[in-house]
Order: C-alpha cells, then structure tokens, then sequence
C-alpha cells in the first residue's frame, strides 16, 4: 500500500514581534543589563509570531487543519483518526486533539502525540502506519504550537540567561496535513535516531509528577550547545543511512525541510551534513523555532510548487534527543 500527503495547511498568528522587542521586555523586566542586539546577533532571528490573548495551540491547529483538508477537498467528517502531534498543549488532559476534533466537527478516533519538535513528524508515521494495519482509511495530522508561552519574560543573573536563552527563539504556529493511501509514491523511507540518555539537556520540567506546581519550572531551560554538539554527533549517520538505502543523493530531493531553532545552528547542519542550501526552505529568520511546527510551515510554503514526481526529505531534530527523517515522494 502506498500512502501519503494529499492535503498541507499551516496557520500563524497575527501579532509579529521583532526579536528587538522581545530583548527590551526582558532587559526592562530583569536585574541585568545585556548588549543591545544580542538576541538577534546570536540567533538571525529577526521577527516571529506570538499567539494573542484567546489563541491556543487548539486555535492554530485548528486554522491550519481547516486549510489542509481545504487542500485536499476533504470534509471533517472524511477523517476518521485525528492525531495532535505537538510539543506545545491546551492543558494537561483531556488530549488537546478532543477540542480540535469539537471545533471541527469532526468524528474521528482522536488523541494526542508528543515527542517534543519531533511530534509532527512521529504523527505522520504514525498515521501512515495505523492506515497500513487497517486501523484508519484518511488521517488528519495536526500540531499547534504555542512556545512562547514558556519563555522567561525576564532573567536577574547571567547564568539564568544562559539557561532560558533557548527560549528567546521561540516562536508560535500551526501546521495540518492529510495522510491517506495513494496510487504511486508516498512516503518511501522512515528512519529514528533516538539518544535517550541526554533527556535533560533541555526542557519544561512543570506540569507533570517532578514538578506539578510552581511558576520557576513553567519556563523552558536548557543548554544549548550540549543540544547542538548531540545533533552534530549522530545527524550525519542518520542522513548516510537513508542515502544507503534509498539511493537518493541531497540533489535528487527538490526540497529538504530540516528543523530550524537558530540560523548559526542552520549553517553548521550544512557544514556538518553537506545539504545544499538552495535545497532548503529557510523559515528561521522571519518565524523563529516553532518546534514541532517547521517542518508542516515549512512544506505548506513548498507545496504550491511542487509537482508529482518531486520528492522532498523532511529532517525533524527533537529534545529527549531524538532525529528523524522521511523521504515522501508527491502523488
């Protein structure tokens, strides 16, 4: 059985903010002084969208779920497995994919999956795989991210900088996609990379059993060099695998959507892997890291251009660490 990607959708806020302006509210809220421009030289962030007061992850999902069963000519009512693939939730329970299925409309089995910005990705393959067992006919995958909601609004020493600096990238999105059986093509390859022993080099430790309550664990922290040194050690292997296997070089993809937290981190990834930079939809700079949201962002950018035939790499990094890829070929 063939299946694959016949509907892409993406949403995104309307307030935009310069990484300017995020700096200044941090600098005038803290006990520290930082050099003007810092966050932005740092990062190539220049600007990113922040849901507004009654925007939720649901709310993005939602949009961009309306916009890929657009795509694909589809009703709510056609869908019958939804999956909410995110970092990013409504509220602890019940699954955030319940309130995205009653602002549907739709029927669906529904639940949830998170795997940190690798949920977008693990949804797709799982939807792939449960319609390949017989246990869906047409998925509907969907993520809304909200990240800036666990950003420090401000830091009163240099080391606590340093640990909530990851969440200064931080952006806000949704992405949808619709995963059914095709004819031809599809999604070709799946490959996971997981590094299990490095699940606290970066995170939000609130919400659950550690640390059900209290404001200090509610904000993301991590080091981000450890996170980029991990990446940097096992990424390459991952690529070589999925080039042993499928026989496709970086030039035979039309595009490669790879996941963007900083634009120095995106240069050393083409250092490190050899992937072409006119191959890539670079999203970083105007969007900053809307973790799980990228990679969806990202193909609904492409899609218009892509034709059947086309193949595209999708390369998905993720906190707890894991890497993933797809190889999906257009229908």
């Amino acid at each position: 059985m063939y299946v694959g990607i016949t509907g892409v959708g993406a949403h995104l806020p309307e307030r935009e903010v310069t990484t300017a302006e995020v700096q200044d509210g941090v600098a005038r809220a803290g006990g520290i002084r930082l050099p003007r421009g810092l966050f932005a030289r740092l990062t190539g962030i220049e600007r990113r969208r922040i849901a507004g007061p009654g925007e939720y992850a649901s709310t993005l999902a939602v949009h961009a779920a309306r916009a890929a069963l657009a795509h694909a000519e589809l009703d709510p009512l056609d869908i019958d497995l939804l999956l909410f693939a995110s970092a990013s939730r409504d509220m602890v329970e019940p699954a955030t994919a319940h309130i995205v299925q009653t602002e549907l409309g739709s029927r669906a089995h529904a639940l949830d999956v998170t795997n940190a910005c690798n949920s977008f990705l693990n949804g797709i393959d799982l939807a792939r795989s449960m319609i390949i067992a017989g246990r869906a006919r047409r998925a509907l995958v969907v993520t809304g991210e909200t990240p800036t909601r666990v950003m420090r609004s401000r830091v009163d020493s240099i080391e606590q900088a340093r640990r909530a600096f990851a969440g200064f990238t931080f952006g806000d999105a949704g992405a949808a996609v619709v995963v059914e059986p095709v004819a031809r093509g599809g999604i070709l390859d799946i490959d996971t990379e997981t590094q299990s022993q490095h699940w606290s080099v970066g995170g939000i430790p609130g919400g659950g059993s550690r640390h059900p309550r209290g404001d200090e664990h509610s904000y993301f922290a991590g080091d981000g060099h450890r996170l980029r040194g991990v990446f940097e050690k096992v990424g390459a292997s991952i690529l070589d695998r999925v080039r042993a296997r499928t026989g496709l070089e970086h030039t035979d993809y039309t595009k490669i959507l790879v996941h963007q937290v900083t634009l120095p981190y995106l240069d050393r990834f083409i250092e490190v892997t050899g992937v072409p930079r006119d191959r890539l939809e670079i999203t970083v700079t105007d969007l900053g890291n809307v973790a799980s949201a990228a990679l969806g962002v990202q193909l609904a950018r492409v899609a218009p251009e892509l034709k059947p035939g086309d193949r595209v790499l999708f390369i998905g990094l993720g906190g707890g660490v894991s890497l993933m890829t797809m190889v999906w070929e257009h229908s």
